[in-house]
């Protein structure tokens, strides 16, 4: 690199280092993508608009010294303000500028939460003969969720017991415990562990993870929707989520098909997964 070369990286430097700067955050920590920052005097005329980024930060140039009134908006979210002090200088940070959620619902305080099976579902949707669904649940499983100070980090883990399977069919779920597709006898465990969190959305993640089904594992991410927290009969607290995924069959090894005279085959060649999830706080399901 050139003495020029650097000497001009420095001033960019030191240019990014003036002016005002800051992020818009959820209460949880989530970035509000796009949040708009009006920066007005004691007058009431606006100073500075600023958007932030795709990572919530705020950059601007250089403010004349005075006080300012800071207000930040964003769809979905209470609008909020505060007072700016800006020195001579013209260099602020506003640190994080913390908005709720508008009818919206905060994350879940960090700690372990337990799956409660008697308040949750998990089920699955398989195509027939390529003109209708088959439903099925499975009706016995156990998880723990664990939310993390950085909400990124948070883990899930989950076990169901493959032989538990319900379509309302008995001849055809015990088809599906057979080694033709679940093969329950020699893997009597569905596993899921997920290992982190991606944000898409105010209340909508990517849970990052990895499924073992009939014996393989492999990587499967959920969409997952959260619904909510409030308090329920037995004095705890409660959280909902919802979350879908889409499995290839032939991933897991259950190739198993019959294809018709017609060349249609019996059964799809995906299976969509649907949770409905409820979570108590703490390492215990309560009693009753």
């Amino acid at each position: 690199m050139t003495n020029e070369a650097s000497a001009n990286d420095g001033t960019r430097a030191a240019a990014a280092a003036r002016g005002l700067r800051g992020s818009v955050r959820t209460r949880d920590g989530w970035a509000v993508r796009h949040a708009v920052v009006t920066v007005t005097d004691l007058a009431g005329d606006q100073i500075a608009r600023i958007e932030a980024d795709t990572d919530g930060a705020l950059a601007a140039g250089p403010l004349p010294g005075g006080t300012y009134t800071v207000i930040v908006t964003a769809p979905g979210y209470a609008p909020g303000a505060r007072t700016l002090i800006v020195p001579p200088s013209g260099t602020a940070d506003l640190g994080a500028l913390v908005l709720a959620r508008s009818g919206g619902a905060e994350l879940p305080p960090p700690g372990p939460w337990t799956i409660d099976p008697a308040h949750s579902s998990v089920g699955a949707v398989a195509q027939h003969l390529g003109l209708s669904s088959v439903r099925g649940r499975f009706g016995s499983f156990e998880g723990r969720i664990e939310v993390a100070e950085r909400v990124e980090d948070s883990r899930v883990s989950a076990r169901i017991e493959a032989a538990s399977i319900d379509t309302g069919n008995k001849l055809r779920d015990d088809h599906l415990r057979s080694a033709d597709f679940l093969d329950s006898a020699r893997h009597p465990l569905i596993e899921y562990a997920g290992t982190g969190l991606t944000a898409r959305g105010p209340d909508r993640w990517t849970v990052h993870g990895s499924l073992t089904l009939n014996g393989i594992t492999r990587p499967v991410d959920l969409d997952l929707g959260y619904l909510g927290t409030g308090p329920d009969a037995w004095g705890g607290t409660r959280a909902g989520f919802r979350a879908t995924t889409e499995l290839r069959r032939a991933d897991f090894g259950i190739r198993f098909n019959q294809v018709l005279e017609a060349g249609i085959a019996a059964v799809g060649a995906t299976l969509r997964v649907e949770l409905e999830i409820q979570a108590v706080q703490g390492d215990r399901l309560p009693e009753g």
